[in-house]
């Protein structure tokens, strides 16, 4: 969720809170002039409509008619902005909801990476520190091989130095003298 969205909810809470009080206040005058109406019917015993002018009553009660149809109309009005702004609210706060959990699953992957790379820098390593270890053995191997042959190589040479030029001694074919004269 941006940051954008956050002042849009708190707008969005408050002018419901508005909406809200309004309707509220309104009812409580609708109440009010409800009882005021009543008590004055009541408690004046000499009101009587004169029958002298039913029009001008009929007028009256045709105003204060259109004046609660237009409160009731309001009152709808209020009521259905409420319900559309309570909606928006439920789905806002569903919203936030999937991203807040969205947002630790995210941080939970994170703070698993590295050990998932470790593990997995371990798994790749474990194959090359055995090659590592097969070409050491080899090479300490062939040192100890080029080690032994350059001492008897020393040696021979020591006692070649002493004796004269050590030449090999190559066997002669015995049925083939005849052919090396022509080759």
């Amino acid at each position: 969720m941006s940051q954008t969205d956050t002042p849009d909810i708190q707008a969005l809470s408050t002018e419901v809170s508005q909406l809200r009080q309004e309707l509220q206040l309104r009812d409580q005058l609708v109440q009010q002039l409800s009882q005021e109406l009543f008590r004055l019917v009541k408690g004046n015993t000499s009101f009587i409509p004169q029958r002298s002018e039913p029009e001008l009553d009929m007028s009256q009660l045709q105003a204060l008619r259109e004046q609660l149809q237009a409160v009731e109309q309001q009152v709808t009005f209020y009521q259905e902005q409420i319900t559309t702004r309570d909606a928006e609210i439920y789905q806002l706060r569903q919203s936030v909801q999937e991203l807040t959990d969205r947002s630790r699953m995210l941080e939970q992957v994170v703070q698993e990476l590295p050990q998932i790379y470790r593990r997995k820098f371990e798994e790749r390593m474990t194959p090359v520190r055995e090659k590592v270890a097969t070409l050491q053995r080899e090479n300490r191997q062939l040192q100890a091989e080029l080690q032994s042959v350059s001492y008897r190589l020393a040696l021979k040479t020591r006692n070649s130095s002493h004796s004269g030029i050590d030449l090999p001694n190559f066997p002669r074919p015995i049925s083939n003298q005849n052919n090396i004269s022509t080759v």
